[in-house]
């Protein structure tokens, strides 16, 4: 597409934007955010048991995608590294001695006592998944299963349900077609259908299954106008194209472009501002492993603070994905390498007996974005504030992150390389 009809495009947004302010100050779900801000109670600051487990959700957010992204056929990505964490909780939970110290050198370099750790993964979680807080949809549904022959002890389901809101279930695996399908069926009703799978098949059947089912909708701080979304064309590689949905507008975003590195990194606050999305995208269409080498804490700090609010013509799909990751592989080359071991595991907390150990975490992710958000703040418009934009073209492979500002922590890590969409052919 041509630059000059981008920024026409971008500019017909804000006047269409513009000229339906009143609808959209009435569209029920959203929030003007000066009205927000007033009615904002001031709120407690994070513990410093949970501000240590926050600070490190980053290092398991980058591990964890590492890992992942080396996986052969893995496409699109996917991981909350705090959900993880929860989840890790309840293994350090259930666990005794090593295995349960384990976890704790995986979430806080060991600093944090048992006591401690469940409390403030407590405090995190619900911190930063707090949906009123933040004006976004996510739906965390998290379910232990263990083989039909385990029974859980009464004490250990009473306070996972507490601490880690888990449910618990036994599942026969003798019939696996039957098993799978209940699971699936589970994470589906879950999420209000917006999970339709978790996993087609199960290798390990012998010891406990954690399985996250997410669902989650960001709301943007200002919204995309519903009318300017368009089909156009996006790269998969450069020899496949397929036509997807996108949605435009321009608006003073956190911006910064990295040379050096020909990449663009893009700041857009969710509402109310308590988190945002961050979008890390090449210049050009290319296979992400060039970007994924320079994904480290160091990195990502710099670009943040390199980041400047300025005029910014976006395009992005509005898309839906879905994805399910087995983590329970990666967790062992992280270092919790017990729990995962059929002959060494000790998660005897959980039943009582030393019978168990982690034979799988289905870490599922429904995640959408759509047009949604607050009404846009209209002062801006006609001023020299929005001369000038620069472009982010989202048409081609990127990596995402959810940044959540008051904790600091990652919410979310990913990347979109196949969004849904029909194959374009070149027409002769």
């Amino acid at each position: 597409m041509h630059v000059k009809s981008l920024i026409v495009l971008c500019l017909l947004a804000i006047s269409a934007n513009a000229a339906e302010k009143k609808d959209a100050a009435a569209a029920p779900g959203t929030q003007k955010k000066p009205a927000a801000a007033a009615a904002a109670a001031p709120k407690k600051p994070l513990s410093s048991y949970a501000t240590i487990l926050a600070d490190h959700s980053v290092g398991l957010a980058l591990n964890l995608y590492q890992n992942t992204a080396k996986e052969k056929g893995t496409e699109n990505i996917v991981i909350s590294p705090v959900v993880v964490a929860n989840s890790l909780g309840l293994v350090a939970f259930g666990g005794k001695s090593s295995t349960a110290s384990q976890v704790r050198t995986v979430l806080s370099d060991g600093r944090l006592k048992d006591d401690q750790l469940h409390a403030s993964l407590a405090e995190l979680l619900t911190e930063v998944s707090d949906a009123t807080e933040r004006n976004v949809t996510w739906k965390i549904n998290n379910r232990l299963y263990g083989p039909s022959s385990v029974n859980f002890a009464d004490g250990f389901v009473k306070d996972s349900k507490k601490h880690y809101k888990f449910e618990h279930s036994k599942i026969n695996f003798r019939d696996k077609r039957s098993a799978v399908s209940s699971i699936n069926e589970w994470a589906a009703k879950s999420t209000d259908g917006k999970l339709p799978e978790v996993t087609k098949d199960v290798d390990k059947t012998d010891g406990a299954m954690i399985i996250n089912a997410m669902f989650f909708k960001p709301h943007w701080d200002e919204q995309f106008h519903h009318k300017m979304v368009d089909s156009r064309g996006f790269l998969v590689s450069r020899t496949l194209k397929l036509s997807i949905p996108m949605m435009h507008r321009t608006g003073l975003y956190g911006f910064y472009e990295d040379t050096e590195n020909k990449l663009f990194v893009l700041n857009m606050p969710l509402a109310h501002k308590k988190s945002s999305m961050v979008f890390i995208m090449p210049y050009h269409v290319e296979p992400l492993e060039r970007l994924e080498k320079l994904l480290s804490r160091k990195q990502l700090d710099t670009w943040f603070g390199k980041l400047e609010e300025r005029a910014v013509a976006v395009s992005i799909p509005k898309t839906s994905v879905e994805v399910s990751h087995n983590l329970q592989k990666h967790l062992g080359e992280l270092g919790l390498t017990e729990a995962v071991d059929k002959t060494k595991a000790d998660l005897s907390h959980i039943s009582g007996k030393k019978d168990l150990y982690l034979s799988n975490v289905f870490h599922a992710s429904a995640m959408e974005w759509g047009t949604d958000g607050n009404p846009p703040d209209t002062s801006v418009y006609g001023t020299d504030k929005l001369k000038t934009p620069k472009l982010f073209y989202a048409d081609h492979p990127f990596i995402f992150l959810v940044k959540d500002s008051k904790t600091n922590s990652l919410l979310f890590i990913g990347r979109l390389v196949r969004p849904k969409g029909d194959i374009m052919r070149d027409e002769l």
